[in-house]
């Protein structure tokens, strides 16, 4: 039965929504699980299983589920207008803290003590990115093909270079090709199992059990709100890849960050790889260290761990345009960055949601975003790999012949003070079980004192 409490108006959601855009840190897993104490436990706007059906749904899409949810969440609620606002006020706080950082980094990014509390923070994003390895990997490696599929997947991306959108793609028709086959392997997705401290009812909630109106089925109004969309999103697109040329670096992030938005399936850190594989080694847009610095912004900031794509652009910007004052045409990048990266989140829900139900039970759908599950392990852990490379070694050789493209340490080049660091963030994250941000704050104020012992 649903309980005697008034609906909230949109004003009140709006609130609720603001401080859970200004508390959303700690990562995809964090933020997912800040919504449902809020929203499931504490205000009781939908239950346990209306929370997972959307989530589950949300792990379908491409980019960060935890920002589609809260879309998805916002639209039940209070239909398109509260979707807007739910998603909007999701990325804001991100949006301004990261381009606040960018700007620091850009003036005074080699001044001592930043660069020294940046030199800590890449030893603490690097157990947080293991960390990730070795959570989705327990939830997605549950059977030897999967583990398969992950292997070929690291083997593809580390020692070849095989692009990330391929990589998906493979792994996606082997789930096909294996439900077809009826292989019990690929039966299962990738949701999430129960969360929280407190299993609520959706009979106990103010959407109840029963299926809002305005979420039905409505092809008139999907069309409608897809080619708005579709215009806002693409339109801006179009018109610098005519007006300035494909070469140009801002056609270059649109189209890059566009494509970004419909490839990146299997949530932030496999962005992240598919992010460092063209930003740094084939765009030029930034260094490995630089990178490592963007993602240490992110997971210190509120907001998905995504917004770091508003930092690389902010440097792709900064050093490739010309003709404006650097600092203009760095703020202009990282804002075209945010834009074509979050407004496909927008078209995703808006579009699919109506229809849920028949996504959902869609087995050859499930096989595909089981095998894409396991294959985003393999790419994280090429993430990881890469990131502890350009973190403990000044020096890597290439690897040429046989088609391989890798890089391998050259030992003589260890750096130890980073190393020490590492092992710290690495005690920290798995034997004292300390959150994210506290990890980063303390290799943050540890590499500082290193600056200070002048050690680094």
């Amino acid at each position: 039965m649903t309980p005697n409490r008034a609906y909230p108006s949109l004003a009140q959601a709006t609130r609720i929504w603001a401080r859970i855009g200004l508390l959303s840190f700690g990562g995809p897993a964090g933020q997912i699980a800040l919504m449902h104490r809020i929203l499931v436990e504490e205000q009781r706007w939908l239950g346990e299983r209306r929370f997972l059906h959307a989530l589950n749904y949300c792990m379908l899409l491409p980019g960060p589920e935890a920002m589609q949810l809260a879309v998805y969440i916002g639209w039940l609620m209070h239909r398109t207008l509260g979707g807007i606002i739910a998603g909007l006020l999701f990325v804001l706080p991100g949006v301004v803290a990261i381009m606040a950082l960018s700007w620091i980094y850009a003036i005074w990014g080699n001044a001592g003590a930043v660069e020294a509390l940046f030199f800590g923070l890449k030893a603490a994003v690097l157990a947080i990115v293991v960390q990730a390895v070795i959570r989705i990997g327990s939830r997605a490696l549950r059977n030897g093909p999967m583990i398969g599929i992950a292997a070929a997947s690291f083997v593809a991306i580390f020692a070849f270079g095989l692009p990330f959108p391929v990589i998906i793609l493979a792994a996606g028709l082997t789930g096909f090709l294996g439900n077809l086959a009826a292989l019990p392997a690929f039966r299962g997705g990738g949701g999430h199992g129960k969360l929280g401290g407190r299993q609520v009812a959706d009979a106990d909630t103010l959407l109840g059990e029963e299926t809002p109106a305005h979420t039905r089925v409505n092809r008139a109004w999907a069309l409608r709100i897809s080619a708005v969309l579709m215009a806002l999103w693409l339109a801006p697109v179009g018109l610098l890849l005519a007006v300035l040329g494909p070469q140009n670096v801002f056609s270059q992030i649109a189209g890059f960050f566009s494509v970004m938005a419909v490839v990146t399936f299997g949530g932030a850190y496999a962005v992240l790889a598919y992010v460092a594989q063209e930003a740094v080694q084939n765009f030029g847009w930034l260094a490995p260290g630089e990178m490592l610095d963007g993602l240490g912004m992110a997971e210190t900031t509120p907001g998905p761990l995504i917004m770091v794509t508003q930092f690389v652009g902010f440097m792709g910007a900064l050093r490739g345009a010309e003709g404006m004052p650097p600092l203009l045409a760095a703020t202009l990048g990282g804002l075209l960055t945010t834009w074509v990266t979050f407004t496909p989140c927008f078209l995703w829900i808006f579009l699919g949601a109506p229809f849920i139900e028949r996504l959902r039970d869609n087995q050859m759908l499930t096989a595909a975003l089981t095998a894409i599950t396991a294959a985003v392990v393999g790419v994280i852990l090429n993430l990881a790999v890469w990131f502890g490379l350009h973190v403990l070694f000044g020096q890597l050789r290439p690897v040429a012949g046989w088609g391989l493209e890798l890089e391998l340490p050259v030992w003589a080049t260890l750096n130890l003070p980073a190393a020490l660091l590492v092992i710290v963030a690495l005690l920290a994250v798995f034997r004292f079980r300390l959150g994210a941000v506290t990890v980063l704050a303390i290799c943050a104020l540890a590499g500082l004192a290193l600056r200070l012992a002048g050690l680094v």
